[in-house]
């Protein structure tokens, strides 16, 4: 998991934090809100949710290894409350209907098996007038940007993974899922499609990434 963290540094050049920064600005953390992230097992976007003033929060992962490091990240932290952990499939949420007020996915959904499943229960999930944000990877759309980022994703990436983390396979994975993943205006329409209103869309360095965000009607 660990190694997790330096391949959304290495696939981002860093620049992940900020975009989680931007995605905490749409969310706007309340004492009173209730959110759900899904596939943030390590902690990064319920430690930054916790700090902006929200007070509960429940990280559900598949991966068990993931919610070892945020919950040991959340000792240091000092985050003894307020935080719940649990291992299952987006695909199939263990909450009653309509139980959150804000659902959060970053940098996992292209890893889904079943998207449109994973967006259905997100929905189902979240309270009538909740918030959907998805932050990921995408399309990118600035020229000139787009052949450099797949040089470097391509070519560049698993080779550092193969020196960094003796991993390339896992590099390599990454950018191929990155490019398979839907443009901007596809995974509108899926979010759409799933029962959603209000559906917009921000790139963010050039198309690298984009949040999405969603209201539940």
């Amino acid at each position: 998991a660990p190694k997790y963290d330096l391949m959304n540094d290495m696939m981002s050049m860093g620049i992940h934090r900020v975009w989680k920064n931007r995605l905490m600005e749409k969310l706007r953390p309340t004492p009173e809100q209730k959110l759900l992230d899904v596939g943030g097992g390590t902690g990064d976007i319920a430690f930054k949710y916790m700090e902006r003033g929200g007070q509960d929060v429940t990280v559900y992962d598949i991966n068990d290894e993931m919610l070892a490091v945020g919950r040991d990240r959340a000792i240091d932290k000092g985050i003894l409350s307020g935080v719940q952990w649990m291992q299952g499939n987006a695909e199939e949420l263990p909450f009653e209907d309509a139980t959150f007020d804000a659902y959060t996915i970053a940098f996992c959904i292209r890893n889904v098996t079943r998207i449109d499943k994973a967006l259905s229960e997100a929905r189902r999930v979240l309270k009538p007038g909740g918030h959907f944000i998805c932050l990921e990877f995408s399309k990118v759309v600035q020229p000139g940007l787009a052949q450099i980022y797949d040089i470097y994703s391509f070519k560049i990436l698993p080779k550092l993974g193969e020196i960094i983390a003796s991993d390339r396979e896992s590099y390599q994975y990454l950018a191929e899922s990155i490019r398979k993943f839907p443009d901007q205006d596809t995974f509108k329409g899926k979010i759409e499609d799933a029962g959603f209103g209000q559906v917009t869309y921000e790139n963010l360095t050039g198309g690298i990434a984009c949040i999405h965000s969603a209201w539940r009607t």
